[in-house]
């Protein structure tokens, strides 16, 4: 069995949806799952046909078309009878299709940027039916409440924290709307005199090589923005402060930039998350949970209007008897580190270095895997029993994500003669990169291609 990490909700949550003029609805979670994944139930008819006017006659001759056969109901006088005939027909004879339809699966979520707390929106990639488990129900003092499991992680003015480690008096982020600061536009003069400011501040604040503050990874001083973290027409006061200035990718600036024009403004105020207070939390029954995972950077989104995070896929030693598959360094894998911090390299070990961690590691694994099965044998939960497994156990996770992901991964996790960024990942992660990389080599030639002659940069 494989276990959703990141939080699991009750079916009667509702997920605030959000169009992309800034629109927003509400379904549950349990309904945006079976409209995910069994379809949205198409209402036209089957049957063609209808109303037309009959000039021979001079009547209005109502008639449908069902199948193969044809169903003329007769002549009227006036089109209201035979428009009424046409109606009672088919709904005496319904007949509806099934079908998904795509616009379903581009649905996107209201979330909230991590930094600024200003609302954006994220599209939904996955819906998960996660089974039944025992959930928390957790209210606020604006009387909001939330049903979820203990590892539910919500959004706190302290960062994520799990639900299960939450008590009364803590405070959670919730949606709200706030006073806008910067209600009336920038005008056009001033914000070009802003960006002309910036620009000149870009060589002394960027270095040569420097890390987006979004994305986290390492670029180029030329590919590299300096983005005001709180937006300008968020607060205006901050659009000069050098502390409000990061570094930012093209990427990831060309996404902020797009959602900070779309922010929700209503009656001079501003979608923002805010804290509110927990009140009460206790125990609310078993019943079938659900999971959603939406695309970044912002990894959250509303539930019953909590700010939470979304979840990844992967094997739960909770919930199944974990399999002995560890892992031992092959050969070729360097074992020793020379040089100084931050300025090391790994070389080969000797023959009795190799042999050590060998037998060092087969020793380990096997003890631990012993004492893990003589534990279960006596009884001991699963959960408890695993606490003795070391790291080197095997796991294995479902992930999805789409190309320009992968790239920003490999070139993160991948050391490559073509990259301009030059990567040191532990030997490890690059070997599950190279895995991947290979496998998506035959699945995109043409943008695998593409993604090496531009020096292993993400677009």
């Amino acid at each position: 069995m494989r276990h959703r990490v990141g939080w699991c909700i009750a079916g009667d949550t509702e997920i605030t949806l959000e169009s992309e003029a800034g629109e927003l609805r509400r379904r549950t979670i349990a309904e945006l799952y079976e409209l995910w994944h069994l379809g949205v139930e198409d209402r036209l008819p089957h049957s063609a046909g209808g109303v037309t006017w009959h000039a021979r006659a001079g009547k209005w001759m109502a008639q449908v078309r069902r199948g193969d056969t044809d169903h003329h109901l007769g002549l009227f006088e006036n089109r209201e009878a035979a428009e009424s005939a046409v109606a009672e027909f088919r709904e005496r004879h319904p007949d509806t299709r099934i079908r998904r339809l795509e616009s379903v699966r581009r649905n996107h979520v209201r979330c909230h940027d991590e930094e600024t707390l200003l609302a954006q929106r994220a599209r939904i990639v996955d819906v998960i039916e996660s089974g039944v488990k025992p959930l928390v129900r957790i209210t606020t003092a604006s009387g909001k409440t939330l049903r979820c499991t203990v590892d539910h992680a919500l959004f706190t003015p302290e960062g994520w924290c799990k639900a299960g480690e939450l008590t009364v008096g803590d405070a959670v982020l919730v949606a709200d709307a706030v006073p806008d600061p910067s209600q009336a536009p920038v005008p056009p003069s001033l914000r070009r005199g802003i960006g002309v400011w910036t620009s000149m501040q870009r060589e002394r604040l960027i270095k040569e090589t420097d890390a987006c503050h979004l994305c986290g990874q390492d670029f180029p001083r030329e590919q590299l923005a300096l983005d005001h973290v709180v937006p300008v027409a968020s607060d205006l006061q901050q659009a000069l402060d050098e502390n409000n200035l990061a570094p930012a990718c093209e990427p990831c600036h060309a996404t902020k930039s797009a959602g900070e024009q779309a922010l929700a403004q209503h009656g001079g105020k501003v979608a923002k998350a805010v804290p509110d207070q927990v009140v009460a939390i206790e125990a609310a029954g078993e019943e079938m949970t659900y999971d959603l995972s939406v695309e970044g950077p912002w990894h959250n989104f509303l539930a019953n209007d909590f700010v939470v995070h979304n979840s990844y896929n992967e094997e739960s030693g909770r919930y199944r008897e974990l399999q002995p598959v560890f892992y031992v360094p092959g050969e070729d894998r360097k074992l020793v580190q020379q040089g100084r911090p931050g300025k090391y390299e790994f070389v080969a070990g000797t023959e009795a270095q190799q042999e050590i961690v060998e037998r060092s590691m087969q020793e380990s694994y096997i003890q631990a895997y012993e004492r893990y099965q003589e534990m279960l044998a006596a009884g001991v939960a699963r959960e408890v029993a695993r606490a003795v497994l070391p790291v080197g156990l095997f796991s294995s996770m479902y992930a999805t994500c789409n190309a320009r992901s992968l790239m920003h991964f490999l070139g993160l996790r991948t050391q490559h003669e073509l990259a301009k960024v030059p990567s040191f990942p532990q030997r490890e992660i690059e070997m599950v990169g190279e895995k991947m990389e290979a496998e998506w080599a035959k699945l995109m030639p043409l943008t695998y291609a593409a993604f090496n002659a531009n020096g292993r940069v993400a677009p």
